[in-house]
């Protein structure tokens, strides 16, 4: 573990304002930034600002805001329609909407024409290349990964994914803001799946194989890793937390560039095209 020990950026962007992104835009804001939270139109505007909210006053409640109030943090949080909205002396823009290359790349070149020279751009993409996602940009040198985990505000690490144009000076900025917002930090280098979603996700898909063999339930599963190997959350749950579509889409992608022992089971995909996405919708491995 490293750290750089400069403070949190003053001015910040947030691409996407879903459960990630506006995990994202609070610890930021908790620790000082000015952030602007970029959606897809002003109504998704509105209902990220309000997410952000509840999980401010929720926080709020349980003494988690380190003295200030959840108004005085939300002050510091607008949303804009586009990325046309952010300011151009934003220092750092944190891309964070769905896996799907194509529409990461596209938002990122339009948010390189709005900010200036000297902003960093950060995808929180969980296994995607970053190196393909540079490509795409005229300063490849200012971009990395900056992969958050969920529930950002409470999880204490930031995993630094360092392409191989990733300036020094840059990885040096991405660690002092991560020690800024009190967590801490992996540095690994671009590799599909990188660390923690390459080593999860093949533990998660091996539970998911022996759900599917009938070799024990979730919850024995689950218990065996929490008791035994001291695990926080068993892989099966934490599968229905981060949500079995985006686990089967992770798969997906790692099977084609690392192989066969990443193939998702026929469990994982009967149960995604039945609905049973987690606890998004209510229903996954657990009931919700």
């Amino acid at each position: 573990m490293t750290g750089a020990g400069s403070g949190a950026p003053g001015v910040v962007g947030v691409l996407g304002g879903g459960r990630m992104g506006a995990g994202i835009a609070q610890s930021f804001a908790v620790a000082g930034s000015r952030v602007t939270v970029v959606e897809s139109g002003t109504e998704a505007a509105a209902a990220a600002l309000e997410r952000i909210a509840v999980s401010l006053r929720r926080a709020q409640e349980r003494g988690h805001l380190a003295g200030a109030s959840a108004d005085e943090v939300l002050a510091r949080i607008s949303a804009a329609a586009g990325p046309e909205g952010l300011a151009r002396d934003t220092e750092l823009v944190v891309e964070a909407v769905p896996e799907d290359a194509g529409l990461k790349a596209g938002l990122l070149t339009r948010v390189e024409a709005v900010v200036g020279d000297s902003a960093v751009l950060a995808t929180n993409t969980s296994s995607l290349s970053v190196t393909d996602l540079a490509a795409v940009l005229r300063r490849p040198e200012r971009f990395l990964g900056m992969h958050f985990f969920n529930p950002v505000p409470a999880s204490a690490l930031i995993e630094i994914v360092v392409a191989p144009e990733s300036t020094d000076a840059v990885v040096r900025l991405a660690l002092g803001w991560t020690a800024a917002l009190g967590k801490r930090d992996v540095v690994v280098k671009d590799s599909p799946g990188f660390a923690s979603s390459r080593l999860g996700l093949a533990l998660g898909l091996e539970a998911i194989r022996m759900v599917e063999e009938g070799v024990a339930s979730a919850e024995a599963i689950d218990d065996a890793m929490c008791l035994g190997y001291r695990h926080p959350v068993g892989p099966l749950r934490l599968t229905d937390m981060v949500g079995l579509d985006v686990r089967l889409a992770i798969a997906e992608y790692l099977q084609v560039t690392l192989g066969e022992r990443f193939a998702p089971p026929g469990l994982l995909r009967e149960m995604v095209g039945r609905g049973e996405l987690g606890r998004k919708s209510g229903r996954g491995f657990y009931e919700w």
